[in-house]
């Protein structure tokens, strides 16, 4: 028994540095919200859909969870708001906001395609 649990363990502890390494690369990208002009290829946007969009819903899953858990000590140090922009809203804009294969945050805009 114990050697499973110690094999678990292990497992976990690999995962967890694993997911802790994707975020730390991903965290450049996330503080750009303007909008968008960027023309990502298909192999960009099948790279997003696959690989960053599933890290970054982690993120932002991981970093609620870490917002929930340090909320008190945030309140109490008067920067609640922006622990919760850094650790809950960044990684979603991040997930949600950008267009697919975009490599910055923010809408879409293409008026000239729509202008008639």
């Amino acid at each position: 028994m114990r050697k499973i649990m110690q094999t678990l363990a292990d497992k976990l502890s690999r995962a967890g540095l694993v997911l802790s390494m994707a975020m730390l690369l991903m965290l450049p990208q996330m503080g750009y919200t303007q909008a968008v002009d960027e023309d990502p290829t298909a192999l960009a946007m099948a790279g997003d859909l696959v690989i960053a969009r599933p890290l970054l819903l982690v993120a932002t899953v991981v970093g609620t969870v870490f917002y929930v858990v340090s909320l008190p000590f945030s309140l109490a140090g008067g920067n609640a708001a922006e622990a919760g922009e850094t650790l809950v809203v960044g990684p979603a804009k991040s997930t949600f906001v950008r267009c697919l294969g975009c490599t910055r945050s923010g809408y879409k805009k293409d008026v000239a395609k729509y202008e008639d």
